[in-house]
């Protein structure tokens, strides 16, 4: 049950006041962003660089107070999802961030419509060195903008592209009739969550009924959700054709300012460590000591009663033991995390469920959310969230504000950075030879999910747009059917394609943000890459890292990895997370 958060110590809380000391200064600081938001000196008026560059600074320091104010709400309202005067604090955050919106609506299309020899100079211009990369990414995008009628039709468009998401969302939560099995002479409904709890079930009745019974209310639905993604998929090539890029694909990468060689590289890299997989798959089989492996299978445990049962104290001291080859003022900014109230760590009534981290540039550090629970995945969920923090903290203090949010294609490599290090301090350092099997396991399971997985997912995708960009009628039966050969591409011949698993891309919300899933497998990629890196070089490489983590935005992101030893317009750091996955297969076989 969960504890009251009066009964929680003060060293396990977020410290707030680091924010603000109370709820007046909040409201001071929010009052003085709303009376600040007047950009209509501006308009009109930025091909005068001296009155762009003010325009852009006072942008700077307006978005820095409301996204300081923005999160202080937010968190408040996570820390007890019941609190009406939290909700109270975000509504009136939002009212700001709208008013804001709409007074700044007018510099982007300004920009824009400046020449390129002028934006080439303010490039140049030392005066203007913090928004140079911004600067070169409106340069890039001129391209794509159209004439002003034209944006402005196209800007009409704008609830209507959301919509398929939309419509999605509300098949997959309100209208999905899901079904009830029964378990233990109990009835059950097979909901997303219980899904999940079912399919690691030691009772493999359990997860067929399961499995069969999820999927088949799907299939109930398949006419509606076809039509809803095929309708995005449409939506995604109209608006790609309509701002003249190559395609779909071309589109998403270049607005992540990513070279499309990385979409490739990830497809055919994978594609050649499939081998890898199914020999993986084959021991699953093997160990489950089935006659036929299926689908229902894939995410059960092999090895059980293994779990690391520490209490916080202890799990945070092993964390900061694993990250130890990050060096001495990495493990001292950790520890500075846990004495100072950067962390809430308890479960409480009311508070929001998993973790996170979150941090923006006039935060004083970053905070970290838990609800820790004394299990593995809690354990290596606090060095997960580290990893984040300690990315937004080494950018925000090195990079200034235009340049220190990192971008989504590198979000997640700090973070698993620190899950590979703390698993390979694991392994290394453990004698219990059932843990070392849970531990290879575990890190096989987020390879085959994090990367063979959100692999299949993007080539899928490509599949999908790619048709549909050639004239090829998408319709259920064709999305089905190409599903269903990537699956037994995928997981090859030791396991049962079930006929169910043809309609799992019908159950990704994901899809609905073209061209997102692949960054989940270059992330792990780098990842692994970096931390194989540091293992073997050391300080050497440890320095290139901390570049990594200090260069927050301030280029496109494949060259920001290029700084920690990652190019992956090339094939060295997939083969290395190929090798890594093979070199854990082999220590898993033969324990």
């Amino acid at each position: 049950m969960s504890k009251k958060r009066s009964e929680v110590s003060e060293n396990l809380k977020w410290k707030m006041t680091d924010i603000f000391k109370d709820d007046a200064e909040f409201d001071a600081l929010l009052k003085e962003v709303s009376d600040k938001i007047d950009f209509s000196r501006f308009e009109g008026k930025l091909s005068d660089d001296k009155t762009l560059l003010t325009c852009l600074k006072t942008m700077d320091e307006i978005e820095g107070d409301l996204e300081k104010v923005d999160v202080y709400a937010f968190m408040l309202k996570d820390l007890d999802t019941r609190d009406g005067a939290a909700a109270a604090k975000t509504a009136r955050v939002d009212d700001v961030i709208v008013k804001y919106s709409a007074a700044t609506s007018f510099i982007t299309p300004e920009l824009t419509a400046l020449s390129d020899e002028y934006i080439k100079k303010l490039i140049k211009d030392p005066r203007f060195s913090d928004y140079d990369y911004a600067l070169e990414k409106i340069l890039k995008d001129k391209a794509h903008v159209l004439s002003k009628e034209t944006e402005n039709v196209l800007a009409l468009g704008g609830k209507m592209y959301g919509s398929f998401r939309d419509i999605f969302m509300m098949v997959d939560n309100a209208d999905m009739p899901f079904p009830e099995i029964e378990v233990d002479g109990k009835k059950i409904r097979v909901t997303h969550g219980t899904y999940s709890v079912c399919m690691q079930s030691e009772n493999r009745e359990v997860r067929e009924k399961a499995f069969k019974a999820y999927y088949n209310a799907y299939i109930s639905l398949m006419n509606t959700i076809a039509a809803t993604y095929i309708g995005s998929v449409n939506k995604d090539v109209f608006i790609a054709k309509a701002r003249k890029y190559d395609g779909c694909l071309a589109m998403a990468l270049e607005n992540e300012d990513v070279d499309p060689v990385v979409y490739r590289n990830l497809l055919e890299s994978v594609n050649g460590g499939l081998p890898l997989l199914h020999r993986y798959i084959k021991d699953r089989k093997d160990i489950l000591g089935v006659d036929e492996l299926h689908m229902y299978d894939v995410y059960t445990p092999l090895v059980e009663n293994a779990d690391i049962k520490l209490d916080y104290e202890e799990a945070f001291k092993l964390v900061k033991k694993g990250l130890a080859p990050l060096g001495e003022d990495y493990g001292k900014l950790l520890q500075t995390a846990h004495d100072n109230g950067w962390i809430d760590v308890e479960e409480t009534e009311g508070k929001r469920s998993g973790a996170y981290s979150i941090s923006v540039y006039k935060l004083p550090h970053p905070y970290v959310l838990l609800n820790y629970q004394p299990t593995s995945h809690d354990v290596f969920t606090i060095a997960h969230e580290l990893g984040h923090s300690m990315h937004s903290y080494k950018s925000e203090h090195t990079q200034p504000k235009a340049k220190a949010d990192y971008k989504i294609f590198v979000a997640e490599v700090a973070s698993t950075v620190n899950e590979v290090l703390l698993l390979k301090y694991l392994l290394k350092n453990s004698e219990d030879k059932k843990l070392k099997k849970y531990l290879c396991s575990y890190y096989m399971d987020m390879i085959r999910t994090t990367l063979f997985r959100q692999t299949m997912f993007a080539e899928f995708e490509y599949i999908a747009h790619t048709a549909a960009e050639n004239g090829t009628p998408l319709t259920k039966d064709y999305l089905s059917g190409e599903y269903l050969a990537l699956n037994r591409k995928y997981y090859g011949n030791d396991i049962v394609s079930d006929e169910e698993i043809a309609y799992e891309w019908a159950r990704i919300p994901h899809f609905y943000t073209p061209f997102y899933v692949y960054k989940y497998a270059t992330g792990i990629i780098s990842a692994i890459s970096i931390a194989e890196r540091i293992y073997a070089e050391g300080d050497k490489a440890v320095e290139d890292y901390f570049k990594f983590l200090s260069a927050g935005g301030s280029t496109n992101p494949v060259d920001i990895l290029k700084l920690a030893g990652v190019d992956l317009t090339e094939k060295d750091a997939y083969n290395a997370a190929m090798k890594s996955f093979e070199e854990t297969l082999d220590v898993f076989e033969n324990l």
